[in-house]
């Protein structure tokens, strides 16, 4: 039976325990760069003892970019900057990996602290922004152009390209972001995806963009890599995206050579209300690793050692992936190990702060 500090492999990666840290935005970034506060904030992690270490939602084109303070790359001068972060948690045991994103018709707001509105081209923002139809995301919001199909395609080399320099970078997971209500997840979702032509529709159509992203990432992905896939696994609401099919979708992932699915909700239309409690999305990774039998990685408040180490061995996951605790306390596997009675984990440099 696995447990939370049990190595985990996937392809010719090993993870050294099932801790991930969850892509989290920093809205610190100017023009998509990496700076020092990127390089603190994610070696640390690596430092604290997590596995797994992925980046933000790092954007394949600038207008994909939900705030301007994102993390980009979708230009090779950003590869510089990420390598050196990537160099320095590999060095201290973590695995790098990074998130491929694109916002669409959420692009183009104000980071949370400055109230997360629309911006437009007099305060940092841009247009037009785009989706699947055009259909605003809120009364707030700017109503995006819906893609054509030789935006589609653009869209689809973007993610290939920004694959390859992530690669150059040294990162050795890639993530596609197809939840939260972004670009990926407004084609699936019948609620933001009004397309009539093979885009949009039927299942099978809306979870088209998806497929030929990974598709099309594969084919640049060295066989060794894993791939990840972050979806809301429901959007909370009725006639919307629901897990029945996001069980029917990860299973086509399954063939398509996804390894993990990253077990996220909601995020498609505001003001929707959520059950939040700890652990409240975990049943997603546990169904769909049951009847899609695929790897799962589980979110949402999943904060005590034990909530965690349950996950791994009951097989509800594989992964879980932790955001808020490990902001608050980036040393959060170290102090899970000497919890859950596990060898110890923190730097020789630290020891004295254990005895």
């Amino acid at each position: 039976m696995a447990h939370l500090f049990e190595a985990f492999s996937i392809r010719e990666v090993t993870f050294r325990n099932r801790i991930a840290v969850s892509p989290m935005c920093q809205y610190s970034s100017t023009n998509g760069y990496a700076n020092d506060w990127h390089l603190v904030h994610l070696t640390s992690r690596a430092v604290g003892g997590a596995g797994l270490v992925l980046t933000e939602a790092a954007a394949i084109e600038a207008r994909g970019r939900i705030s301007p303070q994102d993390l980009g790359i979708w230009s090779d001068e950003h590869i510089e900057a990420l390598a050196k972060i990537v160099a320095l948690i590999h060095n201290f045991g973590a695995v790098a990996g990074i998130q491929l994103a694109h916002a669409g018709r959420k692009a183009s707001t104000a980071k949370p602290s400055r109230g997360g509105k629309a911006l437009d081209e007099s305060q940092e923002g841009w247009r037009p922004v785009v989706s699947s139809s055009a259909i605003a995301f809120s009364k707030d919001s700017p109503v995006p152009e819906a893609l054509s199909l030789e935006g589609i395609q653009e869209i689809i080399q973007a993610f290939i390209t920004a694959t390859k320099r992530s690669l150059q970078a040294g990162f050795k997971v890639i993530e596609i972001h197809a939840a939260h209500g972004y670009l990926l997840h407004q084609f699936l979702s019948p609620l933001a995806n009004h397309r009539q032509d093979h885009y949009g529709g039927s299942f099978e159509n809306r979870t088209r963009l998806l497929l030929e992203v990974v598709q099309g990432v594969k084919q640049v992905l060295p066989e060794g890599y894993p791939l990840f896939v972050r979806i809301s696994a429901t959007d909370w609401v009725d006639k919307g995206w629901d897990i029945e099919q996001s069980i029917t979708l990860c299973d086509k992932l399954k063939t398509f050579g996804v390894d993990l699915i990253d077990c996220s909700s909601g995020g498609i239309i505001p003001g929707i209300s959520i059950p939040v409690k700890p652990g409240y999305q975990t049943q997603f990774a546990e169904r769909i690793r049951r009847e899609a039998n695929i790897s799962t990685g589980a979110v949402g408040l999943i904060t005590s050692p034990e909530q965690a180490d349950k996950l791994i061995r009951t097989e509800a996951a594989d992964i879980v992936l932790l955001g808020r605790e490990l902001l608050r306390n980036p040393y959060w596997p170290h102090f899970a190990a000497k919890q859950l009675g596990h060898e110890k984990l923190w730097p020789v440099q630290y020891d004295r702060a254990w005895t």
